[in-house]
C-alpha cells in the first residue's frame, strides 16, 4: 500500500495536521478561514489515501486535468469508504464547511465546531492506516 517513501507521507501528514491545527486556532476569530482549514485537512487526506492505495487512474486524471477537482475526490471517497472508517463522514462535513462556511460564509463557530469530531476521528484513523 505505501507508495510514498515513509519520510515524504509523514511530512505530508504534518501538513495536514497543521491544517487541523490552523482550523481550530482561526475558529474564534475567522470562521470562513477555519472552515476551509478544516475542508482542506479532508482534501489533502483524500489526495494521500488515493497515492498509498495506488489509485493510479485516479491519480493520471488528476494529472491530465492540471489538478484535482471535486469528482476525482468524490471517486477517491466512493472507492475507498468501506476501507478508510470515517471518510465518507469527513468528506461530507469538510464538503459543507467548503460550501456554506467557505463561498457562502454563513456558518458560524458552533455550526463549524459540531462538524470538528467527524474530521478529527477520520484524521486519527488515517493517522492509524499509516502506522500500519
Amino acid at each position: 500500500m505505501d507508495r510514498r517513501s515513509r519520510d515524504t507521507i509523514h511530512e505530508y501528514l504534518e501538513l495536514i495536521r497543521k491544517y487541523f491545527n490552523d482550523g481550530k486556532r482561526l475558529l474564534e476569530k475567522d470562521p470562513i478561514q477555519s472552515s476551509e482549514k478544516f475542508y482542506e485537512v479532508v482534501v489533502e487526506s483524500i489526495k494521500l489515501l488515493a497515492n498509498l492505495y495506488g489509485l493510479d487512474d485516479i491519480l493520471e486524471e488528476a494529472n491530465k486535468c492540471g489538478g484535482w477537482n471535486v469528482s476525482l475526490l468524490e471517486n477517491v471517497v466512493k472507492r475507498l469508504k468501506d476501507k478508510v472508517k470515517g471518510l465518507k463522514e469527513a468528506w461530507d462535513a469538510a464538503n459543507y464547511l467548503h460550501v456554506w462556511g467557505f463561498h457562502e460564509g454563513k456558518l458560524n463557530r458552533e455550526s463549524i465546531e459540531m462538524r470538528i469530531p467527524v474530521i478529527e476521528d477520520f484524521l486519527k484513523n488515517l493517522e492509524d492506516i499509516i502506522k500500519g
